[in-house]
């Protein structure tokens, strides 16, 4: 899908409701913005979280947690 917008003055572009409703974003929906490759990309949070956690996969164990390997850090830091 691909439309032409305009921005305002103050900047604001509307996300026309097709739009929205083709990435799942309601009112009140978090969006997370990025400049990549000179263009910008808007997508809703959740879509963001989702994207990061995949990327990290690969750097993860089945069942280890980096959050729980964080804090164990930083108490034995702390001692």
């Amino acid at each position: 899908m691909q439309i032409h917008l305009s921005m305002a003055e103050n900047g604001r572009v509307l996300i026309p409701a097709e739009v929205r409703a083709a990435i799942g974003l309601k009112a009140g929906g978090k969006v997370v913005a990025r400049v990549e490759n000179g263009a910008l990309v808007i997508e809703p949070l959740d879509a963001a979280i989702r994207r990061v956690q995949e990327a990290m996969k690969p750097y993860t164990s089945p069942g280890e947690s980096l959050v729980d390997e964080l804090i164990a850090d930083r108490r034995r830091e702390a001692e």
